[in-house]
This record gives C-alpha cells, sequence and structure tokens, in this order.
C-alpha cells in the first residue's frame, strides 16, 4: 500500500510521514498532495489567532475535547509556532499544554514553525491542512503564533476564524489597529476571571456597533470595496456579525457555549453560500502564493550566470536601487 491510500485509510504514520514530506516541499510531498485532493473539501477548519498571553493554545485544548466530548468528531490540531533562530524549528514543539489530548487516537497534533512567515502562517500551512482533510478529520483546530497586526492571514485558510482577547492588556486598543473585526467571526475575551473583562467585553462589543449590519468590506488584490447586502426575506441578514463570548479556558467554563456558536457559524456558511466563497479564497490565496514562487524561480534560472549577484552588489554599493535593479533584470531578460 502507497502512502497516499494508508493516508486516506487514517493511518497515523502513513500521516505523520506524509506532514513531514509536505512541511519539507519534497517532491514526494507534492505527488502526494496531487493524489489526495481529491479527496479533501469536508473537515471544518477553525484558526484561533490573538496576541500572546491571551491563552490560545489553553483554550484549543479545551475546544478540542469540547468536539470529542459533545460530537465525538475526530480532531486535528495544526500549531504554529515561533522559528527557532538557530534550528529553523517549532521553539514551543512540546504542546505541554495540551496533554490532556494525549492517548486519543481521534486526535492529531502537529507543531510546525511559522518560519518567518509575517502573518504567522508559514506557505506549507494549507498544505498540511489538505493532508488533515484527506485523512477524515471532521474538524481541524488551527493555533497561529501571536504576532500582532500580521495576523489577519489566518483568514483567508480558515472557514471560521477565533480572535482571542484577554483582559488587563490594553487590547481594546490593539483590536482597532490590528483590524479585527474585518477577520473574526467570533471574539473570545478569554480568562474572564480577571478584573476588567466588562471594560473589554464593551469595548469590543462598542467596536462591532459601529460596524453597519447591512455592509461588509472586501478585500481583493489589495483594494478595498464596500459591498451593499442584497435583500433577504423575512428581514434575515445575509451577513455573519461577530459575536462576543466569554470563557475561562483553564477551567472550561464557557466551553460549551462557545463551540454551539461555532456550530451556529458553521450552519450560516453552509446555508449562505459563504462557505464556497471561503474557499475560492482559500485556494486562490494558495494558487497565487505558489504562482509566484514557481514564476520567480523560473525567473531566476533563465538569468545569465552571475547577473542576479551582480545586481545585488551593485545594490549594496548604492550604484542602483533595488527598483532600478528590478526594472534592469526585467529588461535584460525580455532582451
Amino acid at each position: 500500500m502507497n502512502l497516499s491510500q494508508a493516508l486516506l485509510n487514517q493511518d497515523r504514520l502513513a500521516l505523520s510521514r506524509t506532514l513531514t514530506h509536505v512541511e519539507n516541499n519534497s517532491e514526494e510531498g507534492r505527488k502526494i498532495l496531487s493524489e489526495i485532493f481529491p479527496h479533501t473539501g469536508k473537515a471544518h477548519l477553525i484558526g484561533i489567532t490573538g496576541a500572546p498571553g491571551t491563552g490560545k493554545s489553553t483554550l484549543v485544548n479545551q475546544l478540542a475535547l469540547y468536539y470529542r466530548r459533545e460530537k465525538k468528531y475526530r480532531i486535528a490540531i495544526l500549531a504554529v509556532d515561533p522559528s527557532s533562530p538557530f534550528t529553523g524549528g517549532a521553539v514551543l514543539g512540546d504542546r505541554v499544554r495540551m496533554r490532556d489530548l494525549s492517548g486519543d487516537p481521534n486526535v492529531f497534533i502537529r507543531s510546525m514553525a511559522s518560519r518567518g512567515s509575517l502573518g504567522g502562517l508559514a506557505q506549507s500551512t494549507a498544505a498540511m491542512v489538505q493532508v488533515f482533510d484527506a485523512a477524515n478529520f471532521d474538524v481541524i483546530l488551527i493555533e497561529t503564533v501571536g504576532a500582532g497586526q500580521a495576523e489577519v492571514d489566518i483568514a483567508k485558510l480558515a472557514h471560521t476564524t477565533l480572535v482571542v482577547e484577554a483582559p488587563g492588556l490594553g487590547d481594546d486598543i490593539q483590536a482597532i489597529k490590528a483590524g479585527i473585526l474585518e477577520i473574526a467571526d467570533i471574539l473570545v475575551v478569554n480568562k474572564a476571571d480577571r478584573p476588567g473583562v466588562e471594560n473589554t467585553e464593551r469595548a469590543l462589543k462598542g467596536m462591532l456597533e459601529l460596524a453597519h449590519p447591512t455592509r461588509r468590506v472586501f478585500q481583493h488584490h489589495g483594494q478595498r470595496m464596500l459591498v451593499e447586502a442584497p435583500e433577504m426575506p423575512n428581514g434575515q441578514n445575509p451577513f455573519w456579525m461577530p459575536e462576543v463570548k466569554r470563557t475561562v479556558a483553564k477551567d472550561g467554563d464557557g466551553i460549551n457555549d462557545l463551540g454551539e456558536t461555532i456550530d451556529r457559524h458553521l450552519d450560516f456558511l453552509r446555508e449562505s453560500g459563504e462557505w464556497d466563497s471561503r474557499e475560492r479564497t482559500q485556494f486562490q490565496t494558495t494558487f497565487d502564493s505558489l504562482l509566484r514562487e514557481s514564476l520567480f524561480n523560473q525567473f531566476l534560472d533563465e538569468l545569465s550566470p552571475g547577473v542576479y549577484e551582480k545586481m545585488i552588489s551593485k545594490i549594496l554599493k548604492r550604484e542602483l536601487s533595488p527598483w532600478e535593479a528590478v526594472q534592469n533584470l526585467a529588461g535584460e531578460r525580455k532582451a
């Protein structure tokens, strides 16, 4: 039995080996991705993001327990950690805060390094999610490194995005700067047993009320577009309005309510057609990224030997600006 078939048969060893191939972008990994792609598209992708110290890992742990206990789902957890500056590997790869899930054959936890990606999501993250999907996991929880304002990348990958806040971190202001109203489907105020939770919740709800309920901002190729909602029967809103939920993840408080809210969002995605729209965004983002990488590598391969290094040398000597160097290279290639 080949690796692809073993993966589709839910073999854990095959899953581990495939993930390693994919993360390393090996030829074998790319071959397997092509073979398993027709078997994907069933899993619910849930992104969990937020500033450091908000308790994302503990929340992911509790959500996984909720889905195992209440739904009997198979759960995959992809934890995108900061990269070690020395080895390039995941710094927090031991996932010590998720030991409650150890030993459950229907839970699979994988850490991967962000490898310097500004949004905390390495390019191979989407590919690894495809592997979990093909291996017949019902829910895939993607926890991203708390990189602050660059965390919007998760919204391009997940069906449902949770932005985690916590009282006392000044995140009511940071939230505005990070533009979380544009990426959050659910706002989670974790550590709700701390003082100041009412202020944090009030600030988040206040910002939500400022958003017009019949308009939504879309971003396509860097251009922001304000789209008016179509008329809907019975006064229904065709856009999901983000909800604010309190949790105390270390004690499990509020997790069931949060899980039910996620389920409602999933129902909305399927009934409104938003599921297909988000999948299009996922694939377009992946396709664009791969296309840029492929064209860049092809461009370098077609350059005369030493031309690239010569341009770098001229830039270092301030003889050419990076913009002029690019124009010169593009002109040389056309010639």
